[in-house]
């Protein structure tokens, strides 16, 4: 007779995301849970009739309070079940050609692979870590086994965000977890530019993989053009556009070790030949000043931080989007280029587009879009969970 494991019960009423595969079962659509089962522990998640939905594991802490892995009544979420996940990662990056040995990608992308609560990013032959899961930060040994099987990298890192760690109750620290992995920044190639990634303090993981593609499509519009690179860390979009043949480009961040590295990047490929200067500036501030002083650009990149973690935030984060978006359109030529960007997750897409219906009517200025872009291909959208859809990125003409 097989295991009876714990379960979850759903309330009436309350199992159509779950059976429409979306991977978060939050706790407010749960009625009782069976079994008394551990965090972190393998449960079923049941209808309020009793029948079998899913398969997932428990945090009694979290909000999410079940992840879900699996929808097949035979499936356990055991070894087997991570290996196979993350060979299909790695078969996917493969196949888009991004294991080539200096660059970097994100090799395992939570939701997106079907491993929620799991982030691995590669560079060069060092992986970079993020759990975002208690469940699975305690099943860490078992997924470095399996990595390290796969990869033979020369190290992992342990990569941590306070809020999702007080989230989960998931107590971690940032810092090595297997082999060897230098202190100092390391040259990582991606598109043909190197660029120095510090894998121990950098945002993130060190570097924002997610751009990559959006990178080359904004280069295509740079060529004698006066850009502006607001919030522009280690220079992903100035370099592309300086190779690309900009006239000038000024890049702008509020933190000094990112604008280091960025000057540092731009002499590494010998682009620091008089177009280019960094200013470590508050982005608002640094807009505000250049729109009162009448400075125009033809081209500005803006690529800020998330502005909210949960749906509370949204409000206060399309508030942001609008005012930072409206300053930079008031910098531009006519017949600029604007491209702008969100990583906030609970912004969507259709919010994103009414921030800029608003700014044209603010601004007066008509706004047209010419692409609407999202993310790499290693960080693959799963068409269950629209979270898994964060980036948006779109390159618009300012008449």
């Amino acid at each position: 007779m097989s295991e009876r494991l714990p379960a979850v019960v759903l309330a009436p009423g309350r199992d159509h995301p779950a059976r429409a595969r979306h991977p978060w079962v939050f706790s407010g659509a749960v009625a009782r849970v069976e079994g008394s089962p551990e965090d972190g522990a393998e449960v079923d998640l049941l209808a309020a009739d009793g029948t079998f939905i899913a398969r997932g594991l428990f945090n009694s802490k979290s909000q999410i309070r079940v992840r879900l892995y699996s929808w097949d009544a035979a499936e356990r979420i055991d070894e087997a079940l991570f290996a196979r996940r993350i060979d299909g990662a790695l078969a996917l990056r493969a196949s888009l050609d991004l294991m080539t040995p200096h660059g970097g990608c994100r090799l395992v992308f939570s939701e997106g692979d079907g491993l929620s609560g799991l982030v691995v990013d590669r560079y060069r032959d060092i992986l970079s870590m993020q759990l975002t899961s208690l469940a699975l930060g305690l099943r860490r040994e078992l997924l470095l086994d399996l990595l390290e099987e796969r990869l033979r990298p020369a190290g992992v890192l342990l990569r941590t965000e306070k809020g999702v760690l007080e989230e989960e109750g998931l107590e971690a620290r940032d810092g090595l977890l297997r082999g060897t992995a230098p202190d100092e920044p390391i040259p990582v190639v991606e598109n043909g530019l190197t660029f120095l990634v510090d894998l121990r303090t950098g945002q993130k993981t060190g570097y924002f993989l997610d751009q990559r593609d959006n990178r080359v499509a904004v280069a295509r519009y740079a060529q004698g053009r006066r850009i502006a690179d607001v919030f522009c860390y280690t220079g992903g979009f100035t370099l592309p556009c300086l190779r690309a043949g900009a006239a000038s480009v000024v890049g702008v961040d509020m933190s000094a070790t990112a604008v280091g590295l960025a000057a540092a990047n731009a002499g590494a490929n010998g682009l620091d030949d008089g177009r280019v200067r960094f200013e470590t500036s508050d982005a608002f501030k640094w807009l505000d000043g250049r729109a009162a002083a009448g400075e125009r650009f033809d081209l500005i990149v803006l690529d800020p931080p998330r502005f909210a973690r949960s749906s509370r935030g949204v409000p206060s984060a399309v508030k942001g989007y609008r005012r930072l978006n409206e300053i930079a359109v008031r910098c531009l030529e006519p017949g600029g280029i604007l491209v702008t960007c969100s990583c906030t997750g609970r912004v969507t897409r259709e919010m994103f587009e009414g921030v800029l219906a608003e700014v044209e009517v603010a601004t007066g200025r008509r706004i047209r879009i010419l692409e609407n872009r999202g993310q790499a291909g290693d960080h693959p959208v799963s068409p269950t969970c629209p979270e898994t859809a964060y980036l948006k990125c779109l390159v618009c003409g300012v008449e």
